[in-house]
């Protein structure tokens, strides 16, 4: 491998358009490999603006990384989500232009996967990471059109006929999305659960590797922070960062809530979207305790996001990939209520026992709200938890582009 190898990493977003977890991974462990000179990082990814000529492309340069964004049209046909010759044309003409020594392709949902074989001919080896279930789900998440996780170990296509608008046209996609991932050298995932789901369901069966996804680590100040914030108000505060759907919880966690016996305690809501809709509507004025909506934060305000809660509530109802959320909750020492869901299991934190079941009424977790609250701030205050950081996922992946770089 060369010294430094230049890398052509494909996300569907990428700064200064981020947004998504998969997306902050994405941008992360490029910047930590441009900065510790690991790597040179070129980037694809997506605009879609009406104003500009269909499949043109701007560039951009952001943390010292050239962003090539193609402009696509909105009215695509289904099939062009998922394999788009347009595309592939103009990746084609980029990489003859860059010369890139790797293709690492995290979420591609628009971009297609007309791109791998557009590689796979120019003989550039390809890293696929997984980031959801978009390889093998119509529907990205398994979840079914009535909010409820799809449940299907492994996934086959053909119990897919109630879920999906077009049979023949979802079983298409499937073969061809699986086709195309065969053409990758290495397929990461960033736990074993998605990994074992994904390949027993044919996707690039024996090409899986388990990438652990890094997170931001708190600041040295992060203790004086929290420890200032718990002294001016000993009451317990409990986080949640889902949004008000059923799928992630919501619906659970205000059940558990509405009948418990006190209020000493705060409830902080983080309005995930851009335009600060997530929680208009919802009336928080009858549940007990101080509840308040807080906006959306960004890495560099993190640390006072967790400095003000005590309890992470995560009460996903799928079976996740990984789980950002828990990890930088573990890292700064808060402690973490979870269901059994999936790869967010996959930490050194993890008490089987504990973990709610999918599904399940608000008896167990009202439980251990409860229990929270009677051992108060001095008990819940756990050490923090050894979780990978971006440095160190950017790392390993020198060691995974070492396999495939001859």
């Amino acid at each position: 491998m060369t010294k430094r190898p230049h890398i052509l990493l494909v996300n569907v977003f990428f700064a200064p358009y981020t947004y998504g977890g998969a997306t902050v991974v994405a941008e992360q462990v490029a910047r930590e490999l441009v900065n510790e000179d690991i790597a040179r990082v070129s980037v694809i990814s997506l605009i879609s603006r009406p104003e500009l000529q269909p499949y043109s492309v701007l560039r951009s340069q952001v943390m010292g990384i050239d962003n090539y964004l193609i402009n696509v049209p909105q009215n695509r046909t289904y099939k062009y989500f998922y394999d788009n010759p347009e595309i592939g044309g103009v990746v084609s003409d980029l990489i003859a232009d860059l010369s890139p020594d790797l293709m690492h392709v995290h979420c591609i949902q628009e971009i297609g996967v007309d791109i791998l074989r557009v590689a796979k001919r120019a003989q550039v080896p390809i890293v696929i990471s997984v980031h959801d279930y978009w390889w093998i789900c119509e529907r990205q998440f398994m979840v079914k059109p009535d909010q409820v996780y799809c449940a299907q170990d492994p996934v086959q296509i053909d119990a897919c006929k109630g879920c999906v608008a077009d049979f023949g046209a979802a079983k298409a996609r499937f073969q061809t999305l699986q086709d195309a991932a065969s053409l990758a050298d290495v397929v990461t995932y960033p736990s074993h659960f998605a990994r074992t789901l994904c390949e027993a369901s044919g996707l690039a069966p024996g090409l899986g590797v388990v990438w652990e996804n890094g997170v931001h680590m708190p600041r040295s100040d992060f203790a004086a922070k929290q420890a200032a914030r718990r002294a001016a108000d000993p009451r317990i505060v409990f986080g949640f960062v889902g949004g008000p759907s059923a799928i992630k919880g919501w619906l659970k966690i205000r059940e558990a809530f509405k009948d418990l016996p006190r209020s000493d305690f705060g409830v902080r809501l983080v309005d995930g979207s851009l335009d600060g809709s997530w929680w208009a509507g919802q009336n928080l004025s009858r549940l007990p305790g101080e509840w308040r909506v807080v906006p959306r934060y960004h890495h560099s305000d993190m640390d006072d996001f967790y400095a003000g809660i005590d309890v992470l509530l995560f009460m996903s109802q799928w079976k996740e990939t990984f789980g950002l959320t828990i990890r930088e909750a573990l890292a700064r020492g808060i402690k973490v209520i979870q269901t059994d869901s999936g790869g967010t299991v996959e930490h050194n934190a993890v008490s089987r026992e504990r973990l709610i079941a999918i599904g399940a009424g608000p008896g167990e977790l009202r439980r251990q709200i409860l229990e929270a609250l009677d051992t108060g701030t001095s008990s819940v205050a756990d050490q923090p938890v050894k979780v990978t950081s971006f440095l160190e996922q950017a790392v390993s992946f020198r060691k995974i582009m070492e396999t495939v770089i001859k």
